[in-house]
């Protein structure tokens, strides 16, 4: 692949998330093509006009330099793009941020797909307060092969968790986005228990330009859960189906030998 760059100024920039406080994006873009995926919204930022999955860019930062007054701080890598996507095999760019903060007083987290995150594994042991979560909306692979296509295996993000896990990081598995009437979290927490320290749950959030593609693919794979779909997002009667959602949650998080902790409506959740 032809290599592209952009020269980015800041290398760890504020968060307005509600689980950071800043946020490192190695990437402009991201090659996993998610359909789901809310980050498609930058392309009005950055001024691609191609549709959101085909293009990238690596960041060439000026400076390394960290924001002041890091204790207690999170910063959360892979925010609007993955750090492992495909792309990074290429370009390399993680070895030399993850040693940048190899003395860094925030915690660190990174969210990723991908496998390829095992390749840095002996960088990441060297980072004090580290967290490495791998998301998964669920266990079907041919739903994953058309709504995450460039994306690891579920098989291959849970045997990723083990390694991770098994090697003294604090891992823990982000469900998301939850896909009504198709995620099953007890199953997917079951794969993944005695392999990661917690769980989260986000819903899935459809507006703008993704929103039909992904009706489109639940009418194709699903068409048992279609109606329940146009309820949630056509009619907009979702408030009702995420709390129903959300008190299952509570109710299993009783049940099952991993803490589950919700992000459902996470723009209502504030800052610890």
């Amino acid at each position: 692949m032809d290599k592209k760059y952009v020269i980015a100024k800041s290398f760890c920039t504020p968060s307005k998330l509600p689980a950071s406080d800043f946020v490192i994006n190695p990437y402009v873009g991201c090659t996993h093509r998610c359909v789901y995926c809310y980050a498609c919204f930058m392309g009005r930022f950055t001024g691609h006009k191609e549709k959101w999955g085909t293009y990238l860019e690596a960041k060439k930062y000026i400076s390394y330099k960290l924001p002041r007054n890091l204790d207690e701080k999170t910063i959360l890598i892979g925010s609007v793009t993955d750090a492992y996507n495909p792309a990074e095999k290429t370009y390399t760019l993680m070895p030399k941020i993850l040693e940048q903060l190899e003395n860094c007083p925030a915690h660190i987290e990174i969210l990723t797909k991908s496998k390829l995150i095992l390749r840095d594994i002996d960088l990441i042991k060297k980072i004090t307060d580290i967290s490495v979560g791998i998301s998964l909306s669920n266990l079907i692979a041919e739903d994953n092969k058309i709504i995450e296509p460039g994306a690891s295996t579920a098989e291959e993000r849970i045997e990723t968790l083990r390694v991770l896990h098994e090697a003294g990081i604090n891992t823990y598995l982000f469900i998301a986005p939850y896909l009504p009437g198709i995620t099953d979290v007890k199953k997917i927490c079951a794969a993944a228990e005695g392999i990661v320290d917690y769980v989260c749950v986000e819903n899935l959030n459809l507006r703008g330009s993704y929103k039909q593609p992904m009706l489109d693919i639940v009418k194709q794979q699903h068409s048992e859960v279609y109606d329940l779909w146009q309820d949630i997002y056509i009619k907009n009667h979702g408030k009702r189906y995420w709390l129903e959602v959300e008190n299952k949650l509570h109710s299993l998080s009783k049940e099952i030998k991993i803490p589950l902790i919700s992000y459902m409506y996470h723009e209502k959740i504030k800052k610890s």
